[in-house]
């Protein structure tokens, strides 16, 4: 956590974390959060970390932890259509932008997980497996991870042939099987080699 340590120490806070879910699934949004927090070195923070590494029950109730210990937050949902439409690292990028535009409370700083996020009038760094090493950020992920796996559970009900709720919307066995017969959905993103080279075959 030294480059939040150093940013307090600079008195460059408020400062803001960011970070997505869903970037490299072939369905579902793409998810992307942005979080201020009161005190990143909380003890009550202490079992934050990147959001891939916790186990699903356990990101639920970090997910509240998060939002009673920050001063702001804010979770932009990117839609498959926008995906296919703009490229999904060009709708990543906006999603950051838009997170962080939409906070209640302006940062003087922000942290990105791996991009630098172009077109902020705040200062920002995007930091190589920033959601490993910087609590802001971590924090950010599992907001993002938690309201994705949400939405994914959802839209399982919905749609239940293609198991959504287990894979959230990955490229796993199941799902390309599952797409091969019965066809994409609306969730789909279509824009996806291997999507497109499903439509394409069974077309």
């Amino acid at each position: 956590m030294e480059i939040e340590q150093i940013l307090h120490h600079a008195e460059l806070f408020p400062l803001a974390g960011v970070d997505e879910a869903g970037r490299g699934a072939c369905a579902g949004p793409l998810v992307v959060a942005a979080v201020i927090l009161r005190d990143p070195f909380s003890p009550a923070l202490a079992r934050v970390k990147d959001s891939k590494e916790i186990r699903e029950v356990e990101r639920e109730s970090l997910f509240d932890i998060v939002i009673e210990e920050s001063l702001a937050h804010c979770i932009v949902e990117i839609s498959p259509n926008e995906i296919d439409e703009r490229g999904v690292h060009a709708a990543n990028i906006d999603g950051m932008r838009r997170a962080v535009l939409g906070l209640a409370l302006a940062p003087r700083f922000v942290l990105t997980d791996g991009y630098a996020v172009p077109g902020l009038a705040i200062p920002s760094l995007g930091v190589w497996k920033g959601d490993q090493v910087v609590h802001c950020i971590s924090a950010a992920s599992i907001l993002a991870k938690v309201t994705r796996d949400r939405i994914m559970r959802t839209v399982d009900s919905v749609h239940p042939q293609y198991g959504f709720a287990k894979h959230k919307g990955y490229s796993t066995l199941q799902h390309m099987n599952a797409i091969r017969e019965f066809g994409p959905s609306q969730l789909h993103r279509r824009s996806f080699a291997n999507v497109a080279t499903i439509i394409n075959i069974t077309e």
